[in-house]
């Protein structure tokens, strides 16, 4: 088992003040959330101060239980804190009702998950195209931008297949295509290799590198410490609470022995 040693230690919690020179597209302000009341309270997270700049690729981790869900959800605009502040792009979410959380969802977040939720009578393209559909793009711009979002993620042969003439890891491209149509400020992806084997795993993984280095910022919530490799930077959860903001890709085995 590896130790922290004084010095990886002091180096950790230095990066874990952070800085403050770039654009902050996700900033959490002694975000709490809590649920139930009274006996059966429970605390999922606590006091959470997070900030991630524009163009990082970071990583939210923790086991079970730490509150890395919740965060996620709160980032992502799918439910709000019981106390605190969440800044998303320089706008105050905390208080926007559900119309405008809606709003702010289909603008200014794409969403990755696990699972594909491809609609399955219609084409690779046709699914990309949908977000554009809410945010009230004409067609023929809709095409135009659907097809260029499979380029960048290697489909450019494909958009006209269903999802059962694609691979696993083709319908999570689309997925991440679908993601990106609308330029997003973020893009929020919860485990999105978890269904996938090893080789499609660093497939996809390449893409979102490949999507970093062009500008766009990235949260991954993954267990995988070899997913969370891939990024820069490391936010590690226990209990609710932030106890590392700042943690490179060495540092994982270090905190997660600890």
């Amino acid at each position: 088992m590896e130790h922290n040693s004084p010095h990886s230690t002091v180096a950790i919690a230095q990066r874990d003040q952070g800085n403050t020179t770039a654009t902050t597209i996700v900033r959490l302000e002694n975000v709490s959330k809590i649920y139930g009341i009274g006996e059966t309270e429970v605390r999922a997270l606590s006091d959470v101060n997070l900030t991630v700049e524009q163009g990082e690729y970071c990583a939210i981790m923790g086991a079970s239980g730490s509150g890395k869900s919740t965060a996620m959800n709160i980032i992502g605009c799918l439910d709000r804190p019981t106390d605190g502040h969440y800044y998303l792009d320089g706008v105050d979410v905390a208080d926007l009702n559900d119309t405008e959380l809606a709003h702010i969802r289909n603008r200014k977040i794409g969403f990755v998950f696990q699972q594909f939720h491809l609609l399955p009578q219609s084409t690779a393209l046709e699914n990309v195209m949908l977000p554009m559909v809410y945010a009230g793009i004409s067609t023929a711009e809709r095409r135009d931008r659907a097809a260029e979002a499979l380029r960048r993620v290697g489909l450019e042969k494909r958009l006209n297949n269903r999802p059962n003439q694609l691979s696993g890891g083709q319908q999570q491209r689309v997925a991440i295509a679908r993601a990106i149509v609308n330029q997003p400020v973020l893009l929020l992806a919860d485990e999105p290799t978890g269904a996938l084997d090893s080789k499609t795993t660093q497939e996809v993984l390449e893409i979102f590198g490949t999507l970093n280095a062009s500008g766009i910022t990235i949260v991954m919530v993954t267990h995988e410490p070899d997913v969370a490799r891939k990024t820069q930077r490391i936010v590690w959860f226990k209990d609710g609470e932030v106890i590392h903001s700042h943690l490179t890709p060495a540092d994982i085995n270090r905190v997660a022995t600890s």
